[in-house]
């Protein structure tokens, strides 16, 4: 099992369903913030054992990323069943492209369970460029892609991501009833600064701030559905970064008072979204600042949020939101295309 705390049926976890119809599972694989979902963001998950289940519990987010050929040895099928939220940066992508890997090297079966993308309902951002391949992006699709991991997973193989894709033992069990139009509200939090719908659909506008000077409230009770620095001057919204066991360790601003602008209610920004990034807040947030280069704080890391470094010089060129669209409608339109192949259900447009 490549599975976390979303892997349920009802209220009843994957794994306790499948030892409970007497099916031999033998470990399970465990993403960013762990099997339990109790590690914080970037926190190394270790190697350990279940204290529920008593399973082994294999890290993919710390030495490795990759199941090993020594762990897979053991096993005849590998099940991947992980709730994503549909931003590029998001690492459960990662982690199944690199089970994908391992499987198809291996010649192990791999099952996909798919679930509905909660931003499953639009497409926009630039598009990866190779150079920024890293582990919070390694496909070249936009920062909202589009997808379930169903019909990612058939992406990468139809477009040979990954060497001899064509041999790879893949079955995709779908989701019934679901079109990318619906809206869907996850029962169960996609990782611990996740925690509520605002802050899922509000992430692929905000995690590019992740790159430079502004704190998006990790730390705080609304993580990503606020965001601000200390000196902000237009700041309505005020809130203190702290720490908060099994969710976040040392965040920026740590102690310090915060002013800047809180996102609005989830349903109001479901509605209101209309199919765009909400670019406006980077663009505002970096004039306010008047830093310059200083807003990135973290320059490298933002380009490979972004997939690209023209979205920073853009940014430092003064260039406007019209501009900057504008210079992803090329690449947007080319995967708009690319991604109608691999649907599996009907389409939001």
């Amino acid at each position: 099992m490549v599975a976390n705390a979303t892997s349920t049926i009802g209220t009843t976890h994957l794994v306790d369903s499948l030892l409970g119809a007497g099916i031999n599972v033998v470990k399970v694989f465990a993403p960013e913030h762990g099997f339990r979902g109790n590690h914080g963001a970037g926190d190394k998950v270790n190697d350990e054992r279940d204290a529920k289940t008593g399973l082994p519990l294999m890290s993919l987010y710390g030495k490795n990323k990759k199941p090993s050929a020594e762990m897979l040895q053991d096993i005849d099928v590998i099940v991947f069943d992980i709730q994503d939220v549909g931003a590029r940066f998001y690492t459960y992508i990662s982690t199944m492209h690199y089970v994908m890997e391992a499987a198809n090297e291996n010649g192990k079966e791999l099952i996909i369970l798919d679930r509905p993308n909660p931003n499953g309902h639009y497409v926009d951002g630039p598009v990866l460029e190779k150079k920024f391949t890293s582990f919070v992006g390694m496909h070249p699709i936009p920062i909202v892609h589009g997808l379930t991991v169903g019909e990612l997973a058939l992406m990468i193989v139809g477009e040979k991501w990954i060497a001899n894709s064509e041999n790879l033992k893949l079955s995709i069990f779908p989701v019934v009833n679901y079109v990318h139009n619906d809206f869907y509200a996850l029962p169960i939090a996609p990782s611990p600064n996740l925690p509520t719908m605002s802050a899922i659909y509000a992430y692929p506008s905000l995690c590019l701030f992740e790159g430079t000077m502004v704190s998006v409230g990790r730390g705080t009770d609304k993580p990503f559905q606020c965001f601000g620095f200390p000196e902000h001057k237009n700041g309505i919204y005020s809130f203190t970064p702290q720490d908060i066991s099994g969710v976040v360790n040392n965040p920026p601003y740590e102690g310090q008072l915060c002013q800047g602008h809180l996102v609005d209610t989830f349903s109001d920004y479901y509605f209101q979204n209309h199919g765009k990034i909400y670019l406006s807040w980077l663009i505002s947030m970096y004039q306010d600042s008047g830093k310059g280069d200083a807003f990135f704080t973290e320059a490298a890391f933002f380009d490979k949020l972004a997939g690209t470094d023209k979205l920073r010089k853009d940014l430092l060129a003064g260039k406007n939101e019209d501009y900057i669209r504008k210079s992803w409608e090329s690449d947007l339109s080319a995967y708009k295309l690319l991604r109608k192949k691999y649907l599996l259900y009907t389409d939001f447009e």
